[in-house]
Parts: C-alpha cells; sequence; structure tokens
C-alpha cells in the first residue's frame, strides 16, 4: 500500500544527525576555553583568545602555534588551536591539534568532546571513544547540558553499527535534558527501524508530550501505526498532522490509503482530490485516484481522469489499459476495445489488458479477436474459469460446437459452483451442440 517512510520521514533522520552534530559544535562556538586562566598561562593564550573571541583566526593561531612551539603539552593551547582550524575549514590540522589537546591532558570534557565531533564529521572509527570518554568527564560548564550534549553525539556515532547502544545513548541524553523531545524522536526512530513497534511508539508519545505540536512526533507515532497495520489509530493522526500543514501532500497519501484499506472510499477520494489541487502532477495520487474510481464504481470520472493523464503520457499502457476497463464498464465497448488494443500493442506481454480486451471483443461480436486474446492472456497469465467460458461463447457464436464443446467442459471443470448462470447456460449449450450418443 506504499506505507512506506514518506520523504520527510527521512528529513528527520538528517535533522537529528545535524542537530547532535551541530550542538557539540555549537559548544565549540560558544566556549573554546577549558580552563580558567592562571599565572601559569602565557600572555600569548590570553592575546589569541581574545582575537579568537571576535573571529579574528588569523592574529589567533601564530600567537598559539608560538605557545605549543614552546610548550609542546600545553593542552589548552592545542585545544585553542583545534578550535581555530576547525574555524577555518581545515578539519585535519583540527584533529590533530585535539589529539595533542586530549594526550597532554586527558580528562578535559570539551577537548575529548570536540575531537570526537570532528572524527564523527570525517567518518573516522575511533569518534566513538573520545565522545564515550566525554560522557564520563565534567564539563566546565553548563554540565547536564554538555553531557547531554556528549551522550547525542555518540548516539549518532552508534546509529549504524550498535544500534541498541544509541538508544541507551539517547535515553541517557534525554534523563540529562528532561524538556527536549529530541533524544526521544531519535530513540523512536531507531526503535521503529528494528520493527520495536510498541518501544517506538512509547518513545514517540514522550516527545508529544513535550512538545504537543511536533510534526516528527505525529508521524513517527502514525508510521508505527501504518506498519503495526493500526490503521483505525494512524487515521486521526494524520488528520492531526494535515490540519496543521494543509499542504502536506505526503500525509494526504498514506491517510487516503489508509481509508482505502478502512473501506472509506468516498473520504479517500476527497483526500486525493485536495492533494492534486496541491500538487496537479502527482502521478501516484492520479493512480490512486483513478483506481479508487473504478472500485467505487464512478466509472465516467474515471474515464475523464485516464484521458487527463494520457494526454501527459500517451505512450503508457497501463494507462491506455485502466481508461480501456473504465469504458468497459460503462459498456463502451467498442471504445474500450481500441484502447485495450492500443495497450497491447504498446505492451505485448500485457496479461490482463488481454484478458479484458477478449471481455470487450465478445461484447463487440468480434469473436475471433476474443479467442486471439484468451489465447495470448493464457501465455502471460494462469487460466481461469471466465477465459475458459469466453472462448466456448466465441467459438460458440462461429458455430465452431467442437471447439465450443471442449471450453465449456474445462469450464464447468473448474467453475466449482461459483458461476451459477454461465454454468447453467454451458450445461444447456452442450445438451444443444454435443453429438447425442
Amino acid at each position: 500500500m506504499g506505507v512506506s517512510r514518506s520523504i520527510w520521514l527521512a528529513v528527520l533522520v538528517v535533522c537529528l544527525t545535524k542537530s547532535a552534530l551541530a550542538q557539540g559544535t555549537g559548544q565549540t562556538v560558544r566556549h573554546h576555553k577549558v580552563a580558567e586562566q592562571d599565572s601559569t598561562f602565557p600572555p600569548e593564550i590570553t592575546q589569541a583568545e581574545s582575537a579568537i573571541e571576535k573571529h579574528d583566526y588569523a592574529t589567533a593561531e601564530p600567537l598559539l602555534k608560538k605557545v605549543v612551539d614552546a610548550d609542546p603539552n600545553n593542552f589548552q593551547a592545542w585545544f585553542d588551536l583545534g578550535f581555530v582550524y576547525n574555524a577555518q575549514g581545515n578539519a585535519p590540522d583540527s584533529i590533530a591539534a585535539y589529539r595533542k589537546s586530549v594526550a597532554a591532558k586527558p580528562d578535559v570534557f570539551e577537548s575529548n568532546l570536540n575531537l570526537g565531533l570532528m572524527l564523527a564529521k570525517t567518518g573516522q572509527p575511533d569518534a566513538e571513544q573520545f565522545l564515550r570518554a566525554a560522557t564520563t568527564l565534567k564539563p566546565t560548564a553548563d554540565v547536564d547540558e554538555g553531557h547531554a550534549r556528549a551522550w547525542l553525539s555518540l548516539a549518532h556515532v552508534l546509529e549504524n553499527n550498535k544500534p541498541e547502544e544509541a538508544v541507551t545513548a539517547y535515553k541517557q541524553a534525554a534523563a540529562l535534558e528532561a524538556k527536549d523531545p529530541e533524544p526521544h524522536l531519535a530513540a523512536g526512530l531507531l526503535l521503529e527501524k528494528d520493527n520495536r513497534f510498541a518501544d517506538a511508539e512509547q518513545e514517540y508519545k514522550r516527545a508529544l508530550a513535550l512538545d504537543p505540536n511536533s510534526s516528527d512526533a505525529l508521524t513517527g507515532i502514525a508510521n508505527v501505526y501504518m506498519r503495526g497495520q493500526r490503521y483505525a489509530d494512524a487515521d486521526p493522526i494524520l488528520r492531526k498532522i494535515i490540519a496543521m500543514h494543509r499542504e502536506d501532500v505526503s500525509a494526504r497519501m498514506q491517510l487516503s490509503r489508509i481509508l482505502l484499506v478502512l473501506g472509506k472510499n468516498d473520504d479517500a477520494i476527497a483526500q486525493l482530490r485536495e492533494l492534486l489541487k496541491l500538487d496537479p502532477g502527482n502521478s501516484l495520487a492520479q493512480a490512486d485516484l483513478g483506481d479508487l474510481y473504478l472500485q467505487s464504481k464512478k466509472y465516467d470520472q474515471a474515464e475523464a481522469l485516464f484521458r487527463a493523464m494520457l494526454a501527459a503520457h500517451p505512450e503508457s499502457a497501463e494507462l491506455h489499459h485502466y481508461l480501456g476497463v473504465a469504458l468497459l464498464k460503462q459498456l463502451k465497448y467498442a471504445d474500450a476495445q481500441q484502447e485495450l488494443l492500443i495497450a497491447v500493442k504498446l505492451k505485448p506481454d500485457f496479461g490482463e489488458a488481454y484478458g479484458d480486451l477478449a471481455a470487450a471483443a465478445v461484447e463487440n461480436k468480434n469473436y475471433e479477436l476474443a479467442i486471439k486474446a484468451a489465447d495470448a492472456r493464457a501465455k502471460f497469465l494462469p487460466e481461469i474459469p471466465v477465459s475458459y467460458f469466453l472462448r466456448a461463447s466465441a467459438y460458440d457464436h462461429l458455430r465452431n460446437y467442437k471447439m465450443a464443446a471442449q471450453q465449456y467442459h474445462r469450464f464447468l471443470e473448474v467453475a466449482n459452483g461459483a458461476y451459477p448462470d454461465q454454468e447453467w447456460q454451458a450445461r444447456h449449450r452442450l445438451i444443444a451442440i454435443e453429438p447425442k450418443k
């Protein structure tokens, strides 16, 4: 049913990813110092950090290099250099500087965090090591916020290879930042990917409790319900999303398909019509709407829609087939036959279209075509009782009674009482056309 993950849920992953990294980077921007100044610090550090506050990295860099040349173990100077190189877009030198800061003083939260973030940013496997270390160390300021940032960043690094540990890390972040829905959203997404729908639902609901207007949380809950085939539960959630974001095409598409499953065809049609007002060229919505028109026996509306779609896609065998079916249902047999002939010409292995073509041809008294179409269908699809009866009727009208009798017998062998009117007709025609013994 295409309940697959809509495009904006994929964006949620991106947003969470960027957010986790941005928070760590944000700390670097706001707090580039990892220790209070004291008399042992060279004056160049004070001068460099003053320049950093003004984003004057060209002035800060040589001052810091002078410090580390004189004292290779000055963790503060290496940390500030890591910050400067990162601000200048020089990731390799930034990582090297942060590594030296951590080597000089391993128990500093900020240097472990920033090194871990830079390694994660560049896809290096030892990012986990330093982010884990950061979760055990004390930040110089905003302790809970800093630890939450570390846990979020660690969770992101763990997502692909250690999803269970990533969920645990997100829960740690959530405990530290009790008002932040983001860790619950991220944990819910991972649990949902692992088909742990009940656990995912709880995480999304926790996020929703913190932010009742969170589209991400509502979307997560809706997806859990849809993947768990809880369509009646998904219905009001999707309606709430649409009420909040009336131009959300994806949510309308999902809702229309749920309504179809629930047997609410008219409601589904209304949703698809609204969707097509927002996105007139949405071929998936057009196809769904056409299918709904056929299912709801709104054949004239189906015909109009398929004709409009064919104007844009005249070489679509499927659209010619659908139009042929809509015409066939309206007893427009000649027009139906023409469309179905086009369909099988465009797609010579189109078994389903051959079957409908056979039905149209019989109604048009084109019995030779009906037999050819039924035989062509049998090359691509298993035989069905209706095909035998259709051939029998065509042969009967052509006065080929031997072939007609053969097809009537095959029909009766497989009908099994499912076609009482046709079975009665087949038996009586056999009495009439078979030679008396």
